[in-house]
């Protein structure tokens, strides 16, 4: 195996974000003069302040290099203010120099993520850590829970889209399918998009897999290779605001919405998930009858455990579970796991079997986890401190995992059927199902924090104002409008 391409693993996976100290050279070579301190709410709404560069390298000469910015910051949606978010307070923004990336569709501009911080001691925390609404640091203090219990994580995502010429009305900018050659023509202003596309997330050093057309009229995907949590979601949003951004430019809307007409597919955000030991463990000989590890296997149990909590932030609006059928290999509507099944909320995604045909019972798996039930409406932060956080209760608890291997679609099966490989519980078939479902989860709403209340407010005021639009048509326009 070539030593310039190894094994993804926590360990040989490098964050290929701009690096601290070369800021200067960087800034002289790409003629940067702005950059976008960026951060994204509640509701996957991406939102950024430009500043000077010149500004931006005073600011990195104070002791705690950040902005200020107003505590509603989080209960905002366009113009009304969720209940308990008020007019008073502000936190600290600091900058997380360690995720600056290009914005390959800016020329000129960089753009760097942050910590929400409290701008002077709180009682109950310590200065200089994120406080309980900042998304970027939930799902940090979960990432970092997950190494006491020997556990690490990479994460990559598909990102489905559909291109449209025109919102009002809603018209594709081709009506070709899946893997269609004719979706990528040559001089085709679409092919010109989806290019500038890959090359935009090259030059910002985000590990691009591959690209296709998808089954819908006029609908891309991108696949981005993994990286640690964090860096992962970091690099999701640069991916979004890459596609957006130079759809824009070309008179484009590209739209995450969950799915525009029943009778084409949705666009969804699967998520692969990696789970690593960081210190070996116990040796399992993995079988077509055992592929799971022990520390795969705890991991699972507690994400299907509460897994329709999570739903309430992977599948947040109401448009989501028009996605969410039976079917249409989306996942479907039962709790399960399977070996390569679309129609599991959970597929387990096993190397083929000449990569290692005997494999050492010592030997890291190669396993990871594609989660079906997410879609780009959604943020990835709080996508994954909801996944993650709850295979880390599995972890932590060493649940046994009760769901056997689904071999058939959970929704042809017999009662009978399920009930002999554990598949007992359904998936949230609506938006109230999964806030309730997560209102009702109280572990992990403990793990989560006081992020899961500003979250369910901020939910009620997006809802109210996507729902305000008389005709259906209208709601949908909206919808593409908004995401």
């Amino acid at each position: 195996m070539s030593t310039e391409f190894p094994p993804y693993s926590p360990q040989t996976i490098k964050v290929r974000t701009i690096p601290i100290g070369s800021l200067e050279g960087v800034a002289s070579i790409h003629k940067i003069h702005s950059v976008r301190i960026t951060w994204v709410d509640l509701v996957n709404g991406t939102r950024f302040r430009v500043l000077p560069l010149k500004s931006f390298q005073r600011l990195l000469a104070s002791s705690r290099p950040g902005i200020t910015i107003a505590q509603c910051v989080f209960g905002f949606v366009v113009n009304r203010t969720a209940s308990g978010f008020g007019p008073i307070g502000e936190y600290l923004y600091v900058v997380d120099l360690t995720s600056m990336r290009l914005c390959s569709y800016a020329p000129g501009h960089i753009s760097v993520m942050g910590w929400f911080q409290d701008k002077a001691p709180a009682p109950d925390r310590v200065l200089g850590t994120g406080v309980p609404m900042c998304p970027r640091s939930a799902l940090n203090r979960i990432v970092d829970t997950a190494k006491s219990y020997n556990a690490a994580f990479l994460v990559g995502f598909e990102t489905e889209f559909i291109l449209l010429k025109s919102t009002n009305p809603i018209e594709a900018v081709n009506p070709h399918g899946w893997n269609s050659a004719q979706a990528l023509r040559s001089g085709t202003k679409e092919t010109e998009v989806i290019e500038e596309i890959a090359r935009g997330l090259i030059n910002s050093r985000i590990e691009l897999m591959m690209y296709h057309s998808e089954a819908a009229p006029g609908q891309y995907e991108i696949v981005t290779g993994p990286l640690p949590p964090l860096e992962a979601a970091d690099a999701l949003v640069h991916t979004r605001e890459t596609i957006t951004n130079v759809a824009s430019k070309h008179g484009f809307r590209a739209t995450f919405a969950p799915r525009l007409n029943l009778d084409n597919c949705g666009s969804a955000a699967h998520t692969h998930i990696s789970v690593h030991p960081i210190d070996d463990e116990p040796s399992s000989q993995l079988t077509s009858d055992n592929p799971l590890t022990p520390l795969e296997s705890t991991f699972l149990a507690g994400l299907l455990k509460h897994l329709p909590a999570t739903c309430a932030f992977t599948l947040p609006l109401r448009a989501s579970y028009a996605r969410m059928l039976d079917g249409i290999w989306s996942g479907g509507t039962w709790v399960a796991w399977g070996r390569d099944n679309r129609e599991a909320p959970v597929r387990l995604c096993v190397p083929p079997a000449f990569v290692d045909p005997e494999p050492a019972s010592n030997a890291p798996s190669k396993n990871h986890f594609e989660v079906k039930c997410i879609d780009g409406t959604s943020s990835p932060y709080l996508v994954l401190a909801s996944l993650i956080g709850s295979g880390l209760l599995g972890i932590q608890s060493q649940a046994p995992l009760v769901e056997k291997d689904c071999a058939t679609p959970a929704a042809q099966m017999t009662e009978a059927e399920r009930e002999a490989v554990g598949v007992r519980q359904r998936m949230p078939l609506s938006w109230e199902d999964a806030r309730a479902a997560l209102e009702g989860d109280q572990v992990l709403k403990n793990v989560l924090g006081g992020i899961v209340e500003g979250f369910l407010s901020v939910g009620e005021i997006l809802d109210d104002i996507l729902r305000s639009p008389a005709s259906e048509a209208e709601r949908v326009q909206m919808l593409v409008e908004y995401y």
